[in-house]
């Protein structure tokens, strides 16, 4: 019986709205809430949608829940400044964490790079390394960290620079073999499969870091049908193998 319930914020992102469709479609999750600050157009039964302005987010419009997943990220295209980037990456994340473990939230889920790291001369990585030194530092019960490398798929708006790099790592991708597959991109899907896989196989670690080799190694658990046996094969006791029978009784 699905017991558990999740919040996401981030859900109108790339990520987010795979894993929004994954966490209602599946058999684990009863409920879940999504945080946004615009309408989200994706319909389920066990879905409540909450519009709420970041800034101005309270404790209480978190609801009682077994996972928060933080699937917030931009662009310096779409933030148009480094502060609006760090608003973003940065800021929301800590704030987020540190309401849902007010709120008692035990699971904080967030999509941070791989190469992240405070002290890069890359803008982008020493952002994502301050996130990810943020919240170790706010000591939450459970941290899960993703580090994916490039994200592929079908993205609503367009990326130039992307876009060759995914035309480039569809044919690089089969080459990157051994300790070179961690260098592999990721389909957004698979990233939110991941997230989802982990929240409910999770290591219960203080925290835990899943590079790209993880998110690409997380695949969905296949179902074995049984096939039904028919009455000749049920009754025929010498082919039986899952049977034991004694012979010495069944000649007296």
């Amino acid at each position: 019986m699905a017991r558990r319930v999740a919040i996401v914020v981030g859900a109108t992102g790339f990520t987010g709205q795979f894993l929004v469709k994954q966490l209602c479609e599946s058999e684990e999750y009863a409920a879940v809430s999504v945080i946004v600050r615009r309408d989200f157009t994706f319909k389920h039964a066990k879905l409540d949608v909450q519009v709420k302005d970041f800034d101005k987010l309270e404790e209480n419009d978190l609801e009682i829940a077994d996972d928060l997943f933080c699937c917030l990220g931009t662009t310096m295209k779409k933030a148009m400044s480094k502060e609006n980037f760090e608003r973003v990456d940065l800021e929301y994340p800590l704030r987020i964490a540190s309401l849902a473990k007010k709120r008692g939230i035990p699971n904080f889920h967030v999509i941070s790079a791989i190469g992240s790291n405070k002290n890069s001369p890359f803008f982008y990585s020493r952002v994502k390394g301050e996130m990810e030194e943020g919240l170790i530092e706010m000591e939450l019960p459970h941290l899960f960290i993703y580090r994916p490398s490039l994200l592929t798929g079908g993205r609503r708006e367009f990326r130039l620079g992307e876009r060759l790099s995914e035309g480039i790592f569809q044919l690089v991708n089969p080459l990157l073999i051994g300790p070179f597959k961690r260098m592999r991109s990721i389909p957004g899907e698979q990233l939110a499969y991941a997230m989802y896989h982990y929240a409910i196989h999770n290591t219960k670690k203080a925290v835990t870091v899943y590079k790209p080799i993880d998110i690409l190694n997380a695949k969905p658990i296949e179902k074995i049908e049984e096939q039904p046996i028919s009455r000749e094969e049920l009754f025929n006791w010498d082919n039986r193998k899952d049977i034991f029978v004694d012979q010495e009784k069944v000649n007296k």
